[in-house]
């Protein structure tokens, strides 16, 4: 099955393809010849990968899905949530944004956080969105030299190590985008016999 993964992000290409593996072909938004800045001015985690997933939907007519994902910190009132990309601003500087956080956590003890992935899936005109939540804590610096983005200072409960210290594959069997994608490849798998 082809699909269009509405996104730009090389990390988050990667983990796609290596979660869903040969039977599905994913195409980026560069191999169909998109090069726009897609809107992403919702409210919601849900609203934003709607948008996304209908924006390449309506103007290209092909099968898609788009993803949202969030850190919501218990400590700062569910913040950065929808404006994780660009909690620190609108250049979407990752380094930045981690610097915001650990810096309004400083002096925090209770860091509990969760990162929360929402998929929009877009097949013959037809919505389905996906869910995957991974709870966890906000380190107190940096660990690790992979992932992106919060990956270094979030470690989920299931593991001893922050994101950013594990292999893709350790990642993507905890992760929320590994969760989500997972409902997904069940649904994919289920209406592509």
């Amino acid at each position: 099955m082809k699909l269009v993964f509405a996104t730009n992000n090389p990390h988050k290409m990667e983990e796609i393809r290596h979660l869903l593996g040969p039977d599905f072909e994913i195409l980026s938004l560069e191999e169909i010849g998109c090069n726009d800045e897609i809107p992403e001015d919702k409210d919601t985690l849900e609203e934003n990968a709607s948008q996304k997933a209908y924006y390449i939907f309506d103007r290209y007519k092909v099968n898609c899905f788009a993803d949202d994902t969030g850190l919501e910190i218990d400590a700062l009132n569910g913040e950065p949530g929808v404006f994780s990309a660009r909690y620190a601003g609108p250049q979407r500087n990752s380094k930045e944004n981690v610097r915001l956080v650990l810096q309004k956590m400083d002096k925090i003890n209770h860091r509990n956080a969760r990162f929360r992935t929402v998929i929009s899936l877009i097949l013959d005109g037809i919505e389905t969105r996906f869910e995957g939540i991974v709870n966890g804590v906000i380190l107190k610096e940096e660990r690790g030299e992979r992932g992106f983005g919060y990956d270094p200072i979030f470690q989920p409960e299931e593991s001893d190590l922050a994101f950013a210290e594990m292999s893709l594959v350790e990642k993507n069997m905890i992760s929320h985008r590994g969760r989500a994608i997972s409902a997904l490849v069940d649904f994919l798998k289920s209406t592509n016999k």
